[in-house]
């Protein structure tokens, strides 16, 4: 039995599969916050890159290294979740990497808001040397601003308000959502599937000053595997909740269209037409009607053209 008077505030949990390349820094991200009442819990998933000896060669007590055979990213943090000391969980991937205010901020959230079950930071968007902030829809501006979210699923229509690397989550709350589902795999929306669960029954605190990165050209990104081989997220199953629900139905199109959309660009049309026929067009901007419409080789050029232009810093997004 843990003596929860000495567990730390948070438990950091980071799922490790083959980011040698990136695990040092993110730790380091970490280590340098200001509020320092943490442990981290490092999952290694299989690595085979030497990730492992990276994490290994990191002198900290507060680190503790679990390598378990390869059952996927949803396992690891789940696993994770168990070895969690603290009242309070925050994730964070292996290859993404915070300021040194993430966690008191995120601590400050708690505090000023103790009965919310999810806990969402802002975020950049990193690729190359473009750095761009996270957008969400109809919610303040204001600098600094921290609040309940009202429509979680209407906010996060642009830019999901829960981002993983960004998020924080009680321990009991976790447990009671039964935390990621395994059955979606090679991050095919096992992260977006828990916090809808969690928007759906528990309220949702934000803070939109960005304190956490996402860095998209990080190397061996588990959303760059193989389409037709991912378990992707069963939208279907939140249906009845969408009846009753405007705001999640949109929710709901908008990433069956991008689901959709990949579908197709791995010439699946099979699974391109399920999705697309359970959306709602009525729900779509004109950019991804178009895009939908499309046939393959016109979304390979502009999936080209989009990471080209993101680069250069300018923003192309189908979601707004």
């Amino acid at each position: 039995m843990v003596n929860m008077s000495d567990a730390p505030f948070f438990s950091i949990i980071i799922p490790l599969y083959n980011k040698a390349h990136h695990i040092k820094s993110t730790i380091e991200s970490a280590l340098d916050q200001t509020f320092e009442d943490f442990e981290i819990i490092v999952v290694n998933d299989g690595s085979t890159d030497g990730s492992e000896s990276q994490v290994q060669a990191i002198s900290d007590e507060r680190i503790t290294l679990h390598t378990k055979q390869n059952q996927g990213v949803a396992f690891a943090r789940n696993f994770g979740v168990e070895k969690a000391r603290a009242e309070r969980i925050v994730f964070l991937d292996a290859d993404d990497s915070w300021y040194p205010t993430h966690l008191e901020d995120l601590k400050a959230l708690f505090l000023e808001y103790p009965d919310c079950g999810l806990y969402c930071k802002a975020y950049y968007k990193k690729e190359g040397k473009s750095l761009n902030p996270s957008k969400y829809n109809n919610l303040p501006t204001a600098p600094n601003w921290k609040g309940i979210v009202k429509d979680y699923f209407d906010a996060s229509i642009v830019n999901c308000v829960a981002w993983t690397s960004a998020v924080a989550m009680p321990k009991a709350v976790f447990n009671n959502l039964n935390g990621f589902d395994t059955k979606i795999t090679m991050g095919a929306g096992e992260d977006i599937d828990l916090w809808m669960r969690a928007a759906l029954k528990y309220p949702v605190a934000f803070h939109n000053t960005p304190t956490a990165i996402h860095h998209l050209d990080a190397t061996n990104r588990i959303s760059h595997s193989n389409t037709n081989l991912r378990r992707f997220i069963n939208l279907d199953q939140y249906d009845a909740y969408a009846k009753t629900n405007k705001s999640l139905k949109k929710y709901l199109d908008y990433n069956r269209f991008a689901f959709a959309i990949q579908y197709k660009l791995a010439k699946n049309f099979e699974q391109f037409e399920a999705y697309r026929d359970k959306i709602d067009m009525s729900n779509l901007n004109n950019k991804q009607i178009f895009l939908l419409n499309s046939n393959r080789l016109t979304l390979v050029l502009f999936s080209r053209l989009k990471h080209t232009l993101n680069l250069l810093n300018i923003r192309l997004s189908a979601f707004n």
